[in-house]
């Protein structure tokens, strides 16, 4: 059995998991990050960057290692009404840098976890499942866990939880947890891009469904489509061509990319959309974040953004309870009670979007897309001020 005795113990080398232990691991604080997956390059959904995140990593310059390795700033967003253009959105409008970023998450990580090992204070375990909590009377004091050359016992002072929405840190807890369905799950399916495709955000509404386009890095194209909660088990079932009829129509475009790499249904993923909230966030010795914290509806790609800023919250509330060596729950509750606020303010944005997307059609939906969406990008007070008044002369 392999023995590590750490600071603080990290689950999940996601964007969150690896970011905190990057701050960590910059003050000194032995930490150990342990991802079940074998390789970093796995595929990704949420891979947009919004402004106030761009900021937290030029803060700690990691923006431009980031850069390096490829990232793609979105020129504009788009409203389509099938294969019309309703309206475009440059950044210059808004006096932003852009409109969101393109950046895949393992040109993040690894920026992430190689400034992280420079600091000789960390150490990544891939290809490694908890399966255990080390409890001392009422508090967590480590982790068992299983990787492929055999078993791993952990002794830490903190355990943090960054593994995803079906976290095994927080089921192992014990956390109570809401889940919440938001009816209607996602089909994914990324393909090449045409050469003159410009880096875009493009919502289309087309045969009563949406359609979201995203350019990434690499000359790729991502296709979001939503479809009704569950039902695509019975969508595999009927004819795949009048279906993808659908999306060449939001894209006309796109005909010989999509008949080219989407040629039935095993080239879609579908992601089951839902959000949670939690009893708690923290426990003695114990801190679940990011989405095992509080999952995120697809809705403003606000999921990595929320969990990035839970990162950057955390970790001095954990140098803080080290110095003090006090890893109570009511010492690290400052973390769920800074958060909790703007992470609920963001649940209940997401669902008031995607009510108004069942009530309404055509341009007025896109509108309120448009004005719900570049809230999300550009949340300053004064200019959310603004865009209410936009939306409410445009309803």
């Amino acid at each position: 059995m392999a023995h590590y005795n750490v600071d603080v113990c990290i689950v999940g080398a996601g964007p969150a998991g690896a970011f905190l232990g990057f701050l960590l691991a910059r003050k000194g604080i032995k930490t150990l990050l342990i991802e079940r997956h074998a390789e970093l390059d796995r595929e990704f959904r949420g891979e947009h960057l919004h402004g106030d995140v761009a900021t937290l990593l030029k803060k700690y310059r990691l923006f431009d290692k980031v850069k390096e390795l490829g990232i793609l700033p979105m020129k504009r967003v788009e409203f389509f009404h099938g294969a019309k253009r309703v309206m475009s959105i440059t950044p210059e409008l808004f006096g932003i840098e852009h409109v969101g970023i393109h950046f895949p998450h393992q040109h993040l990580l690894s920026a992430l976890i190689e400034e992280a090992r420079q600091t000789g204070c960390f150490e990544l375990l891939m290809n490694t499942t908890v399966k255990e909590l080390m409890m001392e009377q009422d508090r967590v004091t480590g982790l068992k866990a299983k990787s492929k050359d055999g078993e791993v016992e952990v002794r830490s002072k903190i355990v943090v939880g960054a593994d995803g929405r079906h976290s095994s840190v927080r089921k192992l807890a014990g956390i109570p947890t809401k889940i919440k369905k938001h009816g209607y799950d996602v089909l994914w399916a990324k393909i090449p891009a045409p050469p003159d495709w410009e880096p875009t955000m493009r919502m289309v509404l087309v045969d009563h469904t949406q359609i979201t386009l995203f350019a990434c890095t690499g000359g790729f194209l991502q296709i979001g489509w939503q479809i009704a909660e569950g039902s695509f088990p019975s969508l595999k079932k009927q004819d795949f061509r009048p279906f993808i009829d659908t999306l060449i129509k939001a894209a006309p475009e796109l005909k010989p990319y999509v008949e080219r790499h989407i040629c039935d249904w095993n080239d879609f993923m579908c992601l089951p959309v839902q959000s949670c909230t939690c009893e708690t966030w923290v426990k003695n010795g114990l801190i679940i974040m990011g989405d095992a914290a509080h999952t995120m509806s697809p809705a403003g790609g606000i999921g990595v953004n929320a969990a990035m800023k839970d990162a950057d919250v955390l970790a001095p509330i954990i140098w803080d309870a080290i110095q003090d060596q006090d890893f109570s729950r009511d010492k690290l509750i400052a973390f769920e009670q800074m958060r909790r606020d703007e992470i609920d303010k963001l649940q209940e944005g997401q669902v008031r979007q995607e009510k108004a997307m069942q009530r309404l059609n055509g341009s007025k939906l896109l509108k309120h897309l448009f004005y719900w969406n570049m809230r999300v990008l550009d949340k300053m007070p004064w200019k959310g001020k603004i865009f209410a008044k936009m939306y409410a002369a445009n309803r």
